[in-house]
């Protein structure tokens, strides 16, 4: 029986967790660094652009779209938000002139949020505010030989969950982030 070879993969058991389990550490730091960057990077944008995170999200994700146009639906399934709390967003964002709602041009029952000529200099403007926060509170922070394993590791975690929204925004998002700034 020691001979004989094994073809098929061995499941790897785990011990169950529990409150006290040392394995849980990583776990929290990364719950504890995020909420902290996240609320450090929302102050920042509420500061200096009367900006939320959510909303500096949404107003990106709308200039991301084609033609700066996308349809509720889309734009719920992309941000971090509930449907209603997209709908929330968008208000206030209508309401200071950022975003105009239309009617969808491919069918008449949907609504579009449209990106105003205001709300891409708002986010041209926040999203030199939120580069330098990166760079200032995550980039500077981290030894540059770490950041491909950190990307590996957010990557397996993401792929894991499972799709949340569009499957890679992070093309696109670095194609608009550098359009925004340099123009």
């Amino acid at each position: 029986i020691r001979n004989m070879i094994v073809t098929e993969p061995v499941d790897r058991q785990l011990p169950a967790l529990s409150a006290r389990d040392p394995r849980l550490a990583p776990w929290r730091q990364f719950l504890m660094a995020h909420a902290r960057l996240s609320r450090r990077l929302d102050d920042e944008l509420r500061a200096d652009h009367d900006l939320s995170m959510a909303e500096y999200d949404a107003l990106l994700t709308i200039a991301e779209a084609p033609e700066r146009r996308i349809r509720m639906r889309q734009l719920a399934d992309r941000v971090i938000l509930s449907k209603s709390g997209v709908t929330r967003l968008i208000d206030r964002l209508v309401l200071d002139g950022l975003v105009a709602r239309s009617a969808c041009e491919t069918d008449a029952r949907g609504a579009e949020a449209v990106l105003t000529p205001a709300g891409l200099a708002r986010l041209r403007a926040a999203s030199r505010t939120h580069l330098e926060g990166i760079e200032r509170h995550f980039l500077e922070v981290l030894d540059e030989a770490d950041l491909p394993v950190i990307q590996r590791a957010m990557t397996a975690l993401a792929d894991r969950a499972g799709p949340g929204g569009e499957p890679d925004r992070c093309a696109s998002f670095d194609a608009t982030i550098d359009s925004l700034v340099e123009d």
